[in-house]
């Protein structure tokens, strides 16, 4: 596989990242990933703006961003992915530094390192049945809208999904559904789409603001609102959002099954509306 590294597009194998580099000893960095469908990038720039944000957020230079969306490309046909489906993975750090929890000095240049690799939709069952969830304490920091490499709480309630058998983890602060471990939540509440506010608490997700454009477009009204874990039986439906999930239904929450069991009529309509304009997408010239 072919990677790009700080300028140059290398074998994996030869891809080298010093042990001072301040992502490794820090976690200061950011990453980004961007869903490709038939070899075509899907959303980039939406990703790749957020990523900017992030980066003045946190005080990277933001030129470290520049030319991605040419790399990407570039890496899906070094890799023999021009009419596959697959991932791109960015991740941007400080840059290497001796190590001291301030600011390296002005001028420590940014590591900018880019991957792709095949990545297949998500199962038809899962699609079609619906996913089993479970509820954990938020234990995150307070700038979850920063898309950070630091991702310790997510990884351990992500291991806690898989040791239960399910296939999400859902953060709970103060008796509020947040979102979930890799990817965004909502709720059907008489018939309206129902997802907790986009702030400095949740990620603002790509894919979640365009499945609410899609429900807009659609008809369904969409409301930014606390979804109260003890209220769950006003739910009629359960989702989640994300660049690798797509649209989810979540039909088990806690072992025990969300309504009737099976994913609701307003998921399976945007799960059909996502498709539609991703398939449309391909079209499209790059």
């Amino acid at each position: 596989m072919i990677v790009y590294l700080d300028g140059s597009f290398i074998d994996h194998a030869e891809a080298r990242v010093p042990v001072d580099d301040r992502g490794f000893l820090f976690a200061d960095g950011l990453y980004e990933v961007i869903r490709v469908y038939g070899g075509r990038p899907f959303l980039a720039e939406p990703h790749t703006d957020r990523l900017r944000r992030g980066l003045a957020a946190i005080r990277i230079d933001a030129g470290a961003a520049h030319g991605l969306i040419d790399i990407a490309h570039r890496l899906l046909e070094e890799n023999g992915l021009v009419d596959a489906d697959a991932i791109v993975y960015i991740q941007i750090t400080r840059g290497v530094a001796p190590r001291k929890h301030a600011f390296p000095e002005p001028g420590t240049r940014p590591t900018v390192y880019v991957t792709t690799k095949p990545h297949a939709r998500p199962a038809n069952e899962s699609f079609t049945d619906g996913v089993a969830a479970i509820t954990v304490p938020d234990t995150r920091w307070g700038r979850c809208d920063i898309k950070s490499i630091a991702l310790l709480p997510n990884v351990l309630a992500n291991q806690q999904a898989k040791e239960a058998g399910a296939f999400e983890a859902l953060f709970v602060r103060e008796g509020v559904l947040i979102e979930g471990s890799h990817s965004n939540l909502a709720a059907i509440i008489d018939g309206e789409i129902v997802t907790y506010p986009e702030c400095n608490y949740i990620l603002g997700g790509i894919t979640r603001r365009f499945v609410l454009d899609l429900a807009r477009e659609s008809g369904i009204p969409v409301r930014e609102a606390p979804i109260f874990l003890d209220r769950m039986d006003d739910v009629d439906e359960l989702f989640l959002t994300g660049t690798t999930t797509e649209v989810m239904p979540i039909t088990r929450l806690d072992g025990r099954p969300l309504g009737d069991g099976r994913p609701g009529a307003i998921a399976r309509r945007l799960q059909l509306a996502y498709s539609e304009v991703a398939v449309r997408s391909l079209a499209a010239p790059t």
